[in-house]
């Protein structure tokens, strides 16, 4: 199975994998539905899926990228020839970078309850003929995982090398190894935690409240119409926020004004500041590519996410995992701090598990792992070595 390479690339996209085509799969069946953790069944079930590189004759040389929150199933390349915007890992997936595509079969797939291309609340419920909207069940990170999971099996691979994820993407790598821990042999988690913070938990709470007050929601039943473009707008700036960190945000913007070098003295003028400015473009672009519903899902999956939940304690929960693991934190992320990544390491070591741990020094705050790329591949790249010729190294 080799990557959907439609066009050979310009000169100026060489490092890139060319045009790659989405491809779609259908998993599970009215017969054979998904049985989803709120007790809910689901089927059957679409899933948009990229994949890059070659799968090995012994399909020993797949990796499974999971996307964070917002993410989707196009990580790299270009969707045509005069796309102008690779994919949202592109710096880290390709011909010897990170995920080097000339030795790994590399697959990432929008999540369940995403907009782009994945079943989700936007899809049409087939048992009504109408959109899914708020009648879509509940979903957790244990349901997109299982998704993930068929995927994999759909397409001829018994076991990962490895599963990679940041942010909503690590904590599908946690959960995938202790569901199915014999799918996988190495276990990449970045800018992630076992369950998120209440901090975390308030500001996707700011988020969804700023859907719901949206004239535009319709109680979630607004395809076809304007919808809650302005909620969603502010629910993708609050939480841009804090993927920044205050080192970064200065940098860039300080106190900076935007059209000018004097006060408006205008209440009507909303964006006088260049971080305003900046905000509003993040939140109108974001509007354009995703969808209102599935923020309100997505982030309660998140919400509800705790990997020791049912466990008398974390490491109770980590004796399921058989794979390796690396962590890495950035010292200047404040939605998931260091202290997080250390204690799922302690938790690791705890059951004889072998896992490497670094803090990443980066101003770029939670959005490092999608920024700093060449320290990651640092990192990443030995690990894969090792785990793919099953080399043993002591903890660290």
């Amino acid at each position: 199975m080799a990557t959907e390479l439609l066009h050979e690339a310009p000169p100026e996209k060489q490092r890139s994998l060319g045009v790659v085509r989405t491809q779609f799969a259908e998993l599970f069946t009215d017969d054979r539905p998904l049985q989803l953790a709120c007790g809910a069944r689901l089927g059957p079930i679409t899933v948009a899926y990229e994949t890059y590189g070659v799968l090995n004759s012994e399909a020993s040389n797949a990796i499974f990228v999971c996307h964070a929150l917002t993410g989707d199933a196009h990580a790299a390349g270009f969707q045509d020839e005069l796309d102008r915007k690779p994919g949202w890992w592109d710096g880290f997936i390709g011909p010897g970078k990170g995920l080097d595509t000339s030795k790994y079969f590399v697959i990432c797939a929008n999540v369940l309850g995403g907009c782009q291309g994945t079943t989700g609340p936007g899809s049409l419920n087939p048992a009504t003929g109408k959109r899914f909207c708020l009648d879509f069940p509940f979903l957790t990170v244990r349901d997109i995982v299982a998704v993930h999971s068929e995927l994999v099996t759909f397409l001829g691979v018994k076991q990962l090398l490895a599963v990679v994820g940041g942010s909503l993407g690590g904590m599908q790598v946690l959960e995938w190894s202790i569901r199915h821990p014999d799918q996988l042999k190495a276990a990449v988690v970045l800018a992630s935690a076992p369950k998120l913070a209440a901090q975390g938990i308030a500001f996707n709470a700011v988020g969804r409240r700023a859907i719901y007050a949206d004239t535009g929601f319709a109680n979630g039943d607004y395809y076809g119409k304007e919808g809650p473009k302005y909620g969603l707008a502010l629910a993708r700036m609050v939480a841009h926020i804090t993927y920044l960190s205050e080192d970064s945000i200065e940098l860039k913007f300080g106190r900076r004004l935007q059209d000018s070098d004097q006060f408006a003295f205008n209440m009507q003028k909303e964006t006088e500041f260049q971080i305003e400015s900046y905000l509003h473009y993040q939140g109108k672009r974001f509007v354009q590519r995703f969808d209102a519903n599935s923020y309100l899902y997505l982030t309660r999956a998140m919400d509800y996410f705790d990997l020791a939940d049912g466990q008398p304690s974390l490491s109770d929960a980590l004796k399921a995992a058989k794979a390796r693991f690396l962590v890495a934190s950035y010292d200047t992320d404040w939605l998931f701090p260091t202290s997080q990544s250390r204690d799922l390491v302690t938790s690791l070591l705890k059951v004889g598990r072998h896992v490497s741990f670094v803090e990443l020094l980066c101003p770029y705050g939670h959005d490092s792992f999608l920024i700093d790329l060449e320290p990651l591949a640092q990192l990443v790249g030995p690990f894969l070595e090792r785990s793919m010729n099953d080399v043993s190294s002591p903890s660290a």
